[in-house]
């Protein structure tokens, strides 16, 4: 059992696969308290050469008392992450209903039941790894060039950098008649080699290497602006 005088946030992770594995690496080298929970024998011998002893809890985690026995009720967050819905869908009911676990977390692994992850099984957030794809496909196709070099406040806001191309319409536009929304603000532009801290009144210049701080339509209102001219053709295979 975890000691409850230790206030670190308790993580349970039912399923020991890549995701889950990777999961309570990461949370452990941040400082949580995690316990996984795994019974398929093939995984095991992994787990422990990847995981502390005690971090990992051999059992089924569809069974309420395996729950109870591995801490579950102590917990502050479940992830449920195995590889069936329909246990991930279960896991999140009984987190809440049996534990009183104040957060759950349940990864879908067919798109197709994604509808059934609501509140009737007090699924707070759902995974869906196709969603997360299209979104990032999305995000990048409207971006152009544009890199994002971090996301700030669980994603909802991003760093982003883009060198001003030839024929931008931003070119020789002060940064206050740019028209940009309140939630992108240009941090910083390097020119020449040289960092400079703009003003409203800062034109860009082509060849300027532009940082800004957005959220994703402020990124896609910037990104229109940085275009360039015309998009080279894209050489054809011979």
């Amino acid at each position: 059992m975890i000691s409850k005088d230790n206030k670190k946030m308790f993580v349970m992770i039912a399923g020991g696969g890549r995701t889950g594995s990777q999961l309570a690496q990461s949370l452990v080298a941040q400082g949580y308290n995690v316990r996984l929970i795994e019974n398929r024998a093939e995984l095991l011998p992994r787990l422990h050469r990847e995981l502390e002893t005690e971090v990992i809890y051999q059992g089924n985690p569809a069974d309420p008392q395996v729950l109870e026995n591995a801490g579950l009720r102590e917990a502050q967050v479940m992830v449920a992450c195995t590889t069936d819905d329909a246990t991930n869908l279960v896991l999140c009911y009984m987190a809440r209903e049996i534990f009183n676990v104040t957060r759950t977390i349940a990864r879908i692994n067919n798109p197709n039941t994604a509808w059934l992850y609501n509140n009737i099984f007090h699924v707070d957030e759902k995974i869906n790894q196709a969603d997360v794809m299209s979104r990032l496909i999305q995000e990048e196709m409207s971006l152009g060039d544009m890199m994002t070099l971090m996301k700030l406040r669980r994603g909802k806001y991003s760093f982003v950098e883009e060198k001003v191309p030839p024929g931008a319409k931003a070119i020789g536009v002060a940064i206050k008649d740019l028209g940009l929304p309140e939630q992108c603000v240009i941090a910083g532009i390097f020119r020449n080699g040289q960092m400079t801290l703009p003003r409203g009144i800062t034109t860009l210049m082509e060849e300027d290497e532009v940082l800004a701080i957005a959220d994703p339509e402020g990124a896609v209102a910037l990104a229109k602006l940085l275009e360039p001219a015309e998009y080279p053709a894209k050489p054809r295979k011979k």
